[in-house]
């Protein structure tokens, strides 16, 4: 998973891209909603071609939603120029901060999903969750976070050629240094 997240880093998102955030996590008895300490705070976005399909995604755990962890993750993540569209959180204008362009439509009452400028956003974010409920009964996502979200995202930006996908990851996880087991047990870097 390692290795598929790496490869997969080195390409930003560029063009339209549709920007959500979410929160992955338990439950724990008493203690929910969000921003509660068992959930892990994800951003997630989706590049789009000119017939409106998605081509590409970028899924990552970051520590707060604030404007500058958001700044952050596209300085990372997104070719600067590219045109982001969210739902007005307030922490998305940090895109502005890394060079990209910010419009945004304030859902109010309406959840995103209602929204079709929000399709693939959470389409995305609807086969993430669903990938982690149904593949894992239990683990600790936090610990573990940036491995499946990496690996999540490289398959579905790889999907279109899966016989090169394969070839890719074999190459990519033989080319790169050892990971010792302290690195893979440890807890997996956010971006701040």
């Amino acid at each position: 998973m390692a290795a598929m997240a790496q490869c997969d880093a080195q390409q930003p998102l560029d063009g339209d891209v549709q920007l959500d955030d979410a929160y992955l996590g338990g439950e724990r008895p008493g203690v929910g909603g969000r921003g509660s300490p068992n959930k892990v705070p994800l951003v997630a976005a989706v590049s789009t071609n000119d017939k409106g399909h998605p081509m590409r995604v970028k899924i990552a755990a970051i520590k707060t939603f604030s404007r500058e962890a958001v700044a952050s993750w596209a300085r990372a993540n997104l070719l600067p120029g590219c045109d982001v569209r969210s739902d007005g959180l307030a922490c998305f204008a940090g895109v502005i901060d890394a060079g990209c362009a910010h419009s945004y439509i304030v859902v109010g009452t309406r959840k995103p999903r209602e929204l079709p400028q929000f399709t693939w956003v959470n389409t995305v974010l609807g086969n993430l969750k669903t990938m982690v409920n149904g593949a894992h009964k239990w683990f600790r996502f936090g610990k573990y976070a940036q491995h499946y979200l990496g690996a999540f995202a490289y398959r579905f930006n790889n999907r279109f050629d899966l016989a090169a996908m394969l070839t890719a990851t074999i190459r990519q996880a033989a080319t790169r240094r050892p990971t010792r087991e302290r690195q893979v047990r440890g807890m997996a870097e956010l971006h701040d």
